[in-house]
């Protein structure tokens, strides 16, 4: 799970990266915005979770389980505001690289928190049969 916590944050981090520097790759608007980092900044701690458990193994549990949490974080972050302005029957602009980065944001949060939750439980089988 490390090496998939070190890729699914250097994703967040490019995705961060490209929002911020790009924007015009992921849809239309403005560069620069700095709310255009938070998936880089969520890939951030994702790489230093995966790069503790590697570094040492007797952490590997607490910093996998902070990996599942900021993945689910990361989640409940990115759907927020598309979901808000659902709620409120306000248009959602889907050409926009805020949504876009946001959507982007949210799946690859969810697949890592997916992965984590199977090794949590494949984890917890074979401690068992043990």
């Amino acid at each position: 799970m490390a090496f998939l916590a070190i890729l699914f944050g250097l994703l967040l981090v490019a995705l961060g990266a490209v929002g911020y520097l790009a924007p015009e790759l992921l849809g239309e608007g403005p560069s620069g915005q700095p709310t255009a980092l938070i998936p880089g900044a969520f890939g951030a701690a994702l790489v230093l979770c995966g790069l503790v458990t590697l570094a040492r193994p007797g952490a590997r549990k607490h910093a996998m389980h902070l990996a599942a949490l900021l993945a689910l974080l990361g989640l409940i972050g990115a759907l927020m505001r598309p979901v808000m302005k659902l709620a409120k029957g306000d248009a959602i602009d889907y050409g926009s690289a805020a949504f876009r980065s946001q959507a982007t944001m949210a799946v690859l949060c969810l697949l890592f928190l997916i992965l984590c939750v199977r090794s949590f439980i494949n984890a917890r089988r074979a401690r068992s049969s043990a």
